[in-house]
């Protein structure tokens, strides 16, 4: 069975900060409100950026980290939900922007926060085909989601901010991968309508996400743990979709297993839906938490409703 590595990272965020503070102005809300009830502090948001420049600037830092020229790159995967354009995709604007080669694969997929697992399912057996012909892929999550954010809905517009995160990846029989992917049609707990509609804002049923979310979590973990024989206790890091810091803590303590391995950033970025895991784990690989011989899960939970669990050793 043909696994993959991951070789490189690079992250991106928008000039503007936002903290907390800022959202008295507009809602019923504080500081203290907020932390205590998601574990956010602040988020960033585009004001001039745009979600492709965000795209490029993550997958530049990655090549350069991996030490992998643009020529090289044989698959560019972007997970998003809030593209610039319906057509053309995130990935051909990046195939644009950074100088990939024009005979290979880019196209963006829709798994809301559960994106990033789902695209190393995908790289991962685009990679096993003949059909590429260079060794390596760019898998890509990023957002723009102050966009379609109703910022008089305290229930959302808290929670989300904008960014980017991207992975130079390659086969690897030496690094093991296991994937598990899952949905549940259900737009009543959280949708974002398309165009056409009224509004495009975020609505979300907080207690149904929350009620998902740690379902996926403890079954991802469950199901990892069956699949590749590693159990819970032997995992290094648990990356998780960092959307409430209370769904996280809430797994760890019912699981029993050590705060120190559920890395959190949440409370820098927020909720920052396809690109939230590739971020934590960018930042993992700068800390130099993710070395030779760590074993990671990770794990998706988001709009679709989709969840995400995978497997991965560096």
């Amino acid at each position: 069975m043909q696994g993959i590595q991951i070789i490189g990272m690079g992250k991106a965020l928008p000039a503007r900060r936002v903290e907390n503070e800022a959202f008295t102005q507009m809602v019923e809300t504080s500081d203290e409100w907020i932390r205590s009830r998601t574990g956010i502090q602040s988020r960033y948001f585009c004001k001039e950026e745009r979600q492709m420049d965000l795209c490029a600037e993550a997958a530049r830092k990655a090549l350069a980290n991996a030490g992998v020229c643009p020529e090289e790159i044989g698959l560019c995967v972007v997970a998003t939900i809030t593209p610039d354009y319906h057509t053309p995709s995130s990935a051909c604007m990046v195939q644009k922007l950074i100088g990939l080669p024009e005979d290979i694969p880019a196209f963006d997929i829709n798994a809301a926060c559960s994106g990033f697992v789902y695209g190393l399912e995908v790289v991962s057996c685009m990679l096993g085909s003949d059909a590429l012909k260079r060794p390596y892929a760019l898998l890509i999550g990023a957002e723009k989601l102050s966009r379609i954010m109703n910022l008089q809905d305290r229930s959302t517009c808290v929670l989300f901010g904008d960014g980017a995160a991207a992975a130079v990846i390659r086969p690897s029989d030496a690094h093991r991968f296991f994937c598990r992917l899952g949905s549940q049609g259900n737009a009543e707990a959280l949708n974002a309508p398309g165009a056409g509609y009224p509004e495009l804002y975020i609505h979300m049923d907080g207690r149904k996400v929350f009620q998902f979310a740690v379902h996926a979590m403890e079954n991802g973990i469950r199901l990892l743990a069956k699949e590749t024989g590693v159990s819970p206790d032997e995992v290094d890091q648990f990356i998780c979709h960092q959307a409430n810091e209370r769904i996280i803590r809430h797994v760890q303590k019912k699981l029993k297993l050590p705060v120190e391995r559920f890395f959190m950033n949440l409370d820098q970025y927020g909720n920052t839906s396809g690109a939230s895991i590739p971020i934590a784990m960018a930042e993992l690989m700068e800390k130099g938490q993710l070395k030779p011989g760590t074993k990671a899960f990770c794990l998706g939970f988001g709009g679709g409703l989709t969840w995400g669990a995978a497997y991965l050793e560096f």
